[in-house]
């Protein structure tokens, strides 16, 4: 997972993109694979959550996701998480510039 946040003023933008291959259930049954996307993702800022969303199968292929928020400030870390359909979890950290 590539993240990218940064402060402009109070509201921090940013910028993420989900490295996964997001196989939505038509084209996992022409493979003959189980189906697989992304469908929950959180990002945590001094264990406060400041983005929760859950998804389904019509994100892209290594979706980017792109939010904004108030309360943090430079130097502090960012954590997102998702979780996929099949219960695989990923965990990045970055630091907010």
């Amino acid at each position: 997972m590539k993240i990218k946040a940064k402060l402009k003023g109070d509201v921090t933008e940013v910028k993420v993109q989900a490295q996964h291959e997001m196989l939505p259930y038509d084209a996992a049954k022409k493979k003959g694979i189980p189906a697989n996307f992304i469908t929950y993702m959180t990002a945590t800022v001094n264990s406060k959550i400041v983005f929760e969303m859950s998804s389904s199968q019509f994100l892209s292929k290594n979706p980017i996701i792109k939010f904004s928020f108030k309360g943090a400030k430079a130097g502090d870390n960012i954590s997102m998480t998702w979780i996929d359909l099949l219960g695989n979890t990923v965990t990045s950290d970055a630091e907010i510039r």
